[in-house]
C-alpha cells in the first residue's frame, strides 16, 4: 500500500468523525435548549431520538443503494445532504426547526455512514481490514469525545446557529475532500435476490454474531458515557471530575481501536476471542463501578469499558467485511449500523428500567450480566479464518 493509496482512507475517516461529532455536539446541548425554551422532557427526548431514529430506518436502505449504484455517490450525496440540512437551519433562523433539521441530518448520516464503511472495506486489500476499521473507529471515537466539548463552546459563543453553521462547513469540506481523494468504486454485479434471501443472509452466524457484539459494545459505551457520571455525582464527585471520567473512557476507546485492528491483522488476536475478551472487560467495568467505592472504582470502570469496547469494534467490523461478498457490503454495513443504533438506545433503556426499580448499581449489574452472556455466545461461535 503506497502513501498515495493511504490518502484514500483519510476522507472516509473524516466522514466517520462528521457523523459522530454532529450527533453528540447537538445532543449534549439539548438539555440547555430545553431549559431555555421551557420544553418538556418528552420534547427533549424526541429531539435526542430523532437523529438515531432516522439512521435506524434508513441505514439499510442507503446501504443497499450503495451496492446498487456504488458507495462513492452515496457517500458524497449524504455529506452534501448533511451540509444542506445544516445550512437550511442557519438560513431559516428559527430554533423551533431544530427537530426537523436534526431529522434531516440523521437521514443524511444514514447515507454516508454505511457508504464510508463500505468503501473502507472495498478499498482495503485482504488481511488489512482490522487496521483500517481500527483507524475509522478511532476517528468516530474522536468525534464522540470532542462533540460535547466543542459543541458546548460553539453554542455558548453563537447559539445553535453557529454550531449548525460549523457542521455545514465541516460536512461540505469533507465532501470536497472525498470527491478529490476517494476513487470511484463501481457497483458489482449481484445475483437476483428476494426478501427471503435477504432474511437468510442476515440470519447467518457470520452476520448475527458480529452485529450482536457491536450492539453490546455500543450499549456499554453509551451507558458508560451516560450513567457513570450519574453514579459519580451520587458518590460526591464534581461535574469537572465526572466530565474527566467520560473523557478518559472515550479517549481509551479511541486509542484502543487501531491497536486491536493491527493485532487482528497480525494474527495476534482472533475475532471470536478478541470480541469475547472485549465484552468481558466491559462487563467487569460495570461490576467495578457498582462494587468499588468512589472515584477509584469509577476510574477503573472507565478504563475497562473503554478498552473493552475499543477491542470489539474493529474486530467485529473486520469480521463482517471479510465474511461478506463485495457486492453485498453496503447491505451488510447498513444492517450492522442498525444493530449499533439499537444497542445505543437499548443499553440506557435497560439500565434505566432496572435502576428505577432496584437502583443504579443493580442497573449496571444487569447490563454487565447481559454483556457477559453475549461474550459467551461470541466465544462459542465458530472462529472464521482471516480474509
Amino acid at each position: 500500500m503506497t502513501s498515495a493509496d493511504k490518502g484514500h482512507y483519510h476522507p472516509l475517516y473524516a466522514a466517520g468523525f462528521v457523523t459522530a461529532f454532529g450527533a453528540h455536539s447537538i445532543a449534549a446541548n439539548l438539555g440547555g435548549y430545553g431549559l431555555e425554551h421551557h420544553a418538556s422532557l418528552l420534547t427533549v427526548g424526541l429531539l435526542l431520538a430523532v437523529y438515531d431514529g432516522a439512521e435506524v430506518v434508513l441505514n439499510p436502505v442507503f446501504g443497499a443503494l450503495a451496492d446498487r449504484i456504488g458507495p462513492r455517490p452515496v457517500l458524497l450525496g449524504g455529506l452534501i445532504g448533511f451540509a444542506a440540512a445544516s445550512t437550511a437551519f442557519v438560513l431559516a433562523g428559527d430554533v423551533g426547526l431544530l427537530g426537523l433539521a436534526r431529522l434531516a441530518q440523521g437521514a443524511a448520516a444514514a447515507a454516508f455512514s454505511p457508504a464510508a464503511s463500505t468503501l473502507v472495506a472495498r478499498l482495503t486489500p485482504a488481511g488489512g481490514h482490522g487496521r483500517r476499521f481500527g483507524s475509522y473507529g478511532a476517528w468516530k471515537g474522536l468525534g464522540y469525545t470532542l462533540g460535547p466539548l466543542l459543541g458546548g463552546v460553539l453554542v455558548t459563543a453563537g447559539g445553535f446557529t453557529l454550531l449548525f453553521g460549523t457542521l455545514a462547513v465541516l460536512a461540505a469540506a469533507v465532501a470536497v475532500w472525498a470527491y478529490i481523494r476517494v476513487p470511484a468504486v463501481p457497483a458489482l454485479p449481484r445475483p437476483r435476490s428476494t426478501v427471503v434471501d435477504l432474511v437468510r443472509r442476515l440470519s447467518r452466524p457470520s452476520f448475527v454474531t458480529p452485529t450482536l457484539t457491536l450492539g453490546a459494545a455500543t450499549a456499554a459505551l453509551s451507558v458508560g458515557v451516560g450513567f457513570l457520571p450519574v453514579y459519580g455525582a451520587g458518590a460526591g464527585m464534581t461535574p469537572l471530575a465526572t466530565g474527566a471520567l467520560v473523557s478518559v473512557l472515550s479517549a481509551v476507546a479511541a486509542l484502543t481501536q487501531p491497536w486491536a485492528g493491527r493485532a487482528r491483522d497480525a494474527d495476534r488476536i482472533g475475532e471470536r476471542a478478541g470480541c469475547a475478551l472485549g465484552l468481558l472487560l466491559a462487563a467487569a467495568g460495570f461490576v467495578g463501578a457498582a462494587s468499588l467505592p468512589g472515584w477509584p472504582g469509577l476510574l477503573v470502570a472507565a478504563v475497562l469499558i473503554g478498552v473493552g469496547t475499543g477491542i470489539v469494534t474493529p474486530l467485529a467490523f473486520a469480521a463482517l467485511a471479510a465474511s461478506t461478498p463485495a457486492e453485498r457490503l453496503g447491505e451488510t454495513m447498513g444492517a450492522a449500523e442498525v444493530g449499533r443504533e439499537l444497542g445505543d438506545a437499548g443499553g440506557p433503556l435497560l439500565v434505566g428500567g432496572i435502576a428505577t426499580v432496584a437502583g443504579l448499581g443493580a442497573g449496571l449489574g444487569g447490563l454487565a450480566a447481559v454483556t457477559a452472556l453475549i461474550a459467551v455466545v461470541c466465544a462459542a461461535s465458530r472462529e472464521r479464518s482471516h480474509d
